[in-house]
């Protein structure tokens, strides 16, 4: 019995001393392996008498658990050790700003179209898009400016070739509608798309623009459903206190034709160098379908009547938001564009 003891003793001084994972291991081995000291121990039992045999062999079996818990607890402490000091050596400091992911939002010109065909689609009308080079019989044509008429040169043009141009007007999204659908009537369209014309590139032209075109046919349409349903558009877009004034105007694709205008949003129309002390702003141009472009798409002018509005959305973002410049629309300045963050 005496050896247990001094067994116990030596083991546990030897575990005490151990000060790293790679000694206790080979410690755990020495002790508790096969051919360790317990292991030395057990090969006693043959010389003992039967009696006390079972007695021998459950202090061995008592020592050999409270090595092996030892053990566990110093292997624990080790690992744990270890890892407080990978955290120190590897401290990160956390007052430190993060890398920030900035997240885009949409663009000026975006925004002002989503706002216009989702107020029109709420209204019933079908968003219709075209192509971008046109047969001039859509863009013109039909539209009641046949060749050499003098409002060619109102809007000059990016041809192709002799029949192809790229368009000048989303006018002719809705010629084509005209045509495929006079069967099929009441027509009911807002058609968006880019446009391009040979303008002076200044603060407010640029070859190429955004527009939308809404165009309604059926019977008894009058002058007063069109005015209503630009009042409607003024007061989603540039806020409930809007009003507009129809001045008359010119235009081949309607008759009559107005131009339709929005009180100054910068002296609310008591006259400033901006609306060039009038009051009034100029925002889109509106009539009633001329009889000979419905009568062109076959469509019986006498039972049925209409009315067009085209509006530009660059000219309408620049009115809402105060930019003084359209070429800032399309030269993706991340600071301008950074402003609309709030609108999105």
């Amino acid at each position: 019995m005496s050896s247990i003891h001094d067994i116990k003793e030596e083991s546990l001084q030897l575990l005490k001393d151990a000060d790293n994972l790679e000694k206790l291991e080979k410690l755990r081995v020495e002790i508790l392996g096969k051919k360790g000291l317990l292991a030395d121990l057990m090969k006693q039992m043959r010389d003992l008498d039967k009696d006390e045999r079972p007695v021998f062999g459950q202090k061995v079996n008592d020592l050999k658990q409270e090595l092996e818990k030892i053990i566990r607890e110093k292997i624990s402490s080790f690992i744990e050790s270890e890892m407080l000091k990978k955290l120190s050596e590897e401290k990160i400091d956390i007052t430190l700003p993060g890398a920030s992911l900035k997240h885009g939002n949409k663009h000026p010109l975006t925004l002002m179209s989503d706002a216009i065909l989702e107020l029109y689609t709420s209204m019933g009308y079908t968003v219709v898009k075209g192509p971008e080079i046109e047969l001039d019989k859509y863009n013109f044509e039909r539209a009641n400016i046949p060749e050499n008429h003098p409002a060619r040169e109102m809007q000059d043009t990016f041809f192709v070739d002799v029949e192809r141009l790229l368009r000048t007007h989303t006018t002719a999204i809705q010629t084509r509608v005209l045509e495929s659908e006079s069967n099929n009537l009441p027509i009911k369209v807002i058609c968006p798309g880019k446009t391009y014309r040979r303008d002076d590139d200044d603060a407010t032209h640029s070859h190429q623009f955004i527009q939308i075109e809404g165009l309604l046919i059926d019977e008894n349409i009058k002058m007063t459903d069109l005015k209503g349903t630009l009042e409607v558009m003024a007061t989603h877009l540039f806020g409930d206190d809007q009003k507009i004034r129809l001045r008359p105007s010119y235009f081949q694709f309607t008759e009559p034709s107005v131009e339709v205008d929005l009180v100054c949003f910068n002296c609310k129309g008591e006259g400033c160098s901006v609306c060039k002390q009038t009051g009034w702003i100029e925002l889109l141009g509106a009539g009633m379908v001329h009889p000979k472009v419905l009568e062109m798409a076959g469509i019986d002018s006498l039972r049925y009547s209409g009315f067009a509005f085209g509006l530009g959305v660059d000219r309408a973002v620049m009115l809402k938001y105060g930019v003084k410049d359209i070429r800032s629309l399309y030269t993706n300045d991340v600071r301008l564009l950074d402003m609309f963050d709030r609108f999105d």
